[in-house]
């Protein structure tokens, strides 16, 4: 019997994904580990055949947008959050933007953001957790930080609310969580809306729950040096149905047409609605609710996620294992750093191993930092430091609560080190002998 094209496509196709898993053994072989000569990034992703075969069997298909790897990722995801809406987009700051855009909604009613309505953030993070707010006119409030867990001050929470006073939106640092349960309850007595960046953060635990399930929305990031990756990526999260239809809204265009990409009359009355000003029956497909953007991700990012999504579990249990062996390996260097702890009742994925220079131990960050790289340790400073530093927020409309004192001694004397799955206990025995050497040295 002839066989059917069905049939000749699946044997190619096959054949195509053996063949690459066979190059990913021939281009990607292990390398071995020469302390002093193999750099040591602090993030990174790690990845097999399995990545790059889902990869080429998106590709394969020819579906260039969002299509069923997408379908499938949100779902997965959504399920191992343990959240109901997952909605994938092309990065963790269109997340972001997407999440904060979401509350300016006519839909929400009264408890819309508005132009010049306050948010409560952060001096010490990423950027993009702070740009979404000055993006929709909005006015960033700013906390400090405490150390060593390097999380909002949840006691400046009170000094911070104000008669404009809308929202909350912060990250879990490094994936240390924050005070969850003093940020929820503040919230909940002034009617506030709750946005929680998780992107550095996932699979941390706060009162044995999964961070990113308890704010209104959350966000989470898929770039290379997060937890999991599908190269540019991110999602947003939430439980409530009419938010999950106005992060998509945003998402897509700002349509108001929820029809999966490629789908058509999902409503059943595609040509059966007056909106607006438009003459009734206008074609649903093209009528826009919201000024949104596009934003979504490709088949073929999805499809990396797919394969990374299956390796989460254990990616996490190694960051955790990580920072155990970093912890303990540095505690001797406790004259010299603020060593990181955990918040009280959480249980982190740490994103890096943040330490903080005390100031009468005579190092010089910037010589020292540039040291560690010259000995192939990478590093990285806390992000933006003291955000209102920064060139870019020079003349932004803020207010800010008391002097913002650890964030500046965080900008001046912190960074971290890696600890991602794709160290091994032998690097990361380097990474602690490096750092104990250069603190004798400096002493001398």
């Amino acid at each position: 019997m002839p066989t059917s094209p069905k049939d000749a496509k699946a044997k190619l196709r096959a054949e195509i994904l053996a063949l690459v898993s066979q190059y990913h053994d021939a281009a990607f072989p292990k390398r071995e580990f020469v302390a002093g000569k193999t750099y040591l990034p602090p993030s990174g992703k790690v990845f097999d055949a399995e990545e790059i075969q889902s990869l080429v069997d998106s590709a394969l298909d020819c579906w260039l947008t969002t299509g069923r790897f997408a379908d499938a990722f949100e779902r997965d995801f959504a399920k191992w959050m343990g959240v109901k809406h997952c909605s994938i987009v092309n990065s963790g700051s269109s997340a972001n933007l997407v999440a904060l855009t979401s509350l300016t909604s006519h839909l929400l009613g009264d408890k819309r953001l508005k132009p010049g309505d306050e948010v409560i953030t952060v001096a010490t993070g990423f950027p993009t957790t702070v740009n979404p707010i000055i993006q929709n006119q909005l006015v960033p409030v700013f906390l400090d930080i405490s150390l060593p867990t390097y999380n909002v001050d949840v006691t400046q929470l009170e000094a911070a609310l104000s008669p404009k006073t809308r929202a909350i939106m912060i990250a879990h640092t490094l994936g240390n969580p924050f005070n969850v349960k003093a940020v929820l309850a503040f919230a909940r007595a002034h009617d506030l809306w709750v946005i929680e960046d998780n992107c550095d953060a996932v699979g941390s635990l706060y009162d044995g729950k999964k961070t990113g399930t308890f704010g209104h929305i959350s966000t989470v990031s898929f770039y290379p040096a997060h937890h999991m990756t599908m190269g540019e990526g991110g999602a947003v999260l939430t439980n409530d149905d009419l938010l999950n239809r106005i992060i998509n809204s945003f998402r897509d265009w700002g349509r108001d047409c929820w029809c999966k990409t490629g789908a058509c009359n999902t409503c059943g009355k595609r040509f059966g609605w007056k909106l607006g000003e438009l003459p009734e029956g206008y074609d649903h497909k093209y009528i826009y609710s919201h000024v949104g953007y596009s934003l979504k991700v490709t088949d073929m990012q999805a499809a990396v996620g797919l394969a990374q999504l299956k390796k989460l579990d254990e990616f996490v249990a190694r960051r955790c294992e990580n920072f155990a062996f970093l912890s303990k390996a540095l505690q001797p260097l406790g004259k010299y750093f603020v060593l990181p702890e955990a918040t009280p009742d959480s249980s982190p994925s740490w994103f890096g191993f943040p330490l903080t220079v005390k100031e009468e131990c005579g190092i010089k960050l910037n010589e020292f930092l540039q040291e560690l790289e010259r000995r192939g340790v990478g590093t990285r400073q806390l992000f933006a430091g003291n955000i209102t530093r920064q060139p870019a927020y020079q003349n932004i409309a803020y207010r800010k609560i008391g002097k913002l004192t650890v964030a500046d001694r965080v900008m001046n004397r912190t960074f971290w080190v890696g600890l991602y799955p794709g160290l091994t206990e032998t690097m990361l025995t380097y990474t602690a002998k490096t750092l104990a050497d250069l603190c004798a040295s400096q002493r001398q």
